[in-house]
């Protein structure tokens, strides 16, 4: 049974309990909505050979197009010289590794076996695992992201969000987790960005203002942009190694000027 069905089953009907499924453990495959919707989405797969390629690949290389994702985040963040975005794309990765850390000890509590490993007859194009089902790493580590980067930029989290349901998705389709695995992923990833933000807003934020004053300012932010170089009313810089310089030294000396007549001392 999941964890969130531990907490509502008391309040719930037998019948809704039973209708919801339980958690397939080691070598015993769920029972209800959960094998269900794998079932259909695995025979959606059978009739899209042409996707086969494309969904395993993404399914194994999807943390590829994330991290790009992350990247992009940190540019924007960087350029705009806002420590309140610099700090959010800070904790966007952070927060990625930190979901997939918290569900470790979840995985250990509910020891749920691949699909492949606990029911037969299905297609699989996902690369064979030991690891336990419950919850997706990849969907957690995906759902992290996306909600990070929808701190720093609404448009690329969007992007993200649509990259991670695909992903979420392609698990599915290959057959390497059930739909709650990657639905629990997604989730968990949401919560650990979102709660842990709203705990580290000030002091992320703090850090990069600070980051500036540092060594690694041309690195971790955007240096203020440095202003144009004087320029001489000719055209170049002013200076002796400018344009300006130069050509002031390749010019000749100007002649003495003429001397009036009737000037200077009158011969002895």
């Amino acid at each position: 049974m999941t964890p969130a069905l531990v907490l509502v089953s008391p309040f719930l009907p037998p019948a809704a309990v039973a209708a919801a499924g339980r958690r397939g453990t080691v070598g015993t495959p769920p029972d209800g909505l959960d094998r269900r919707w794998l079932l259909d989405v695995n025979g959606f797969a059978r009739h899209t050979p042409w996707l086969h390629a494309i969904m395993s690949g993404y399914a194994t290389y999807g943390v590829v197009v994330v991290a790009a994702l992350l990247l992009a985040g940190w540019q924007i963040a960087r350029l705009s010289r806002r420590p309140a975005l610099i700090g959010a794309a800070i904790w966007a990765p952070a927060a990625a590794l930190a979901a997939v850390a918290a569900g470790q000890p979840i995985a250990a509590q509910v020891p749920e076996a691949r699909p492949y490993a606990s029911m037969s007859g299905l297609l699989v194009l996902a690369q064979r695992s030991a690891d336990f089902s419950y919850p997706s790493d990849h969907a957690t580590m995906a759902g992290a992201a996306a909600a990070g980067l929808f701190l720093v930029n609404r448009r690329l989290g969007l992007i993200s969000a649509a990259a991670a349901l695909l992903l979420a998705f392609a698990c599915v389709y290959t057959a390497a987790h059930y739909p709650d695995d990657v639905a629990a992923g997604l989730i968990l990833g949401v919560t650990v960005t979102l709660g842990g933000y709203a705990l580290l807003e000030g002091p992320l934020t703090r850090l990069a203002g600070y980051l500036p004053q540092t060594r690694l300012r041309t690195r971790l932010a955007a240096a203020p942009p440095h202003p144009p170089p004087a320029c001489h009313p000719g055209g170049g810089p002013a200076g002796p190694g400018g344009a300006a310089g130069r050509s002031r030294a390749w010019q000749p000396a100007a002649p003495p000027a003429a001397r009036p007549a009737g000037s200077g001392h009158v011969g002895r």
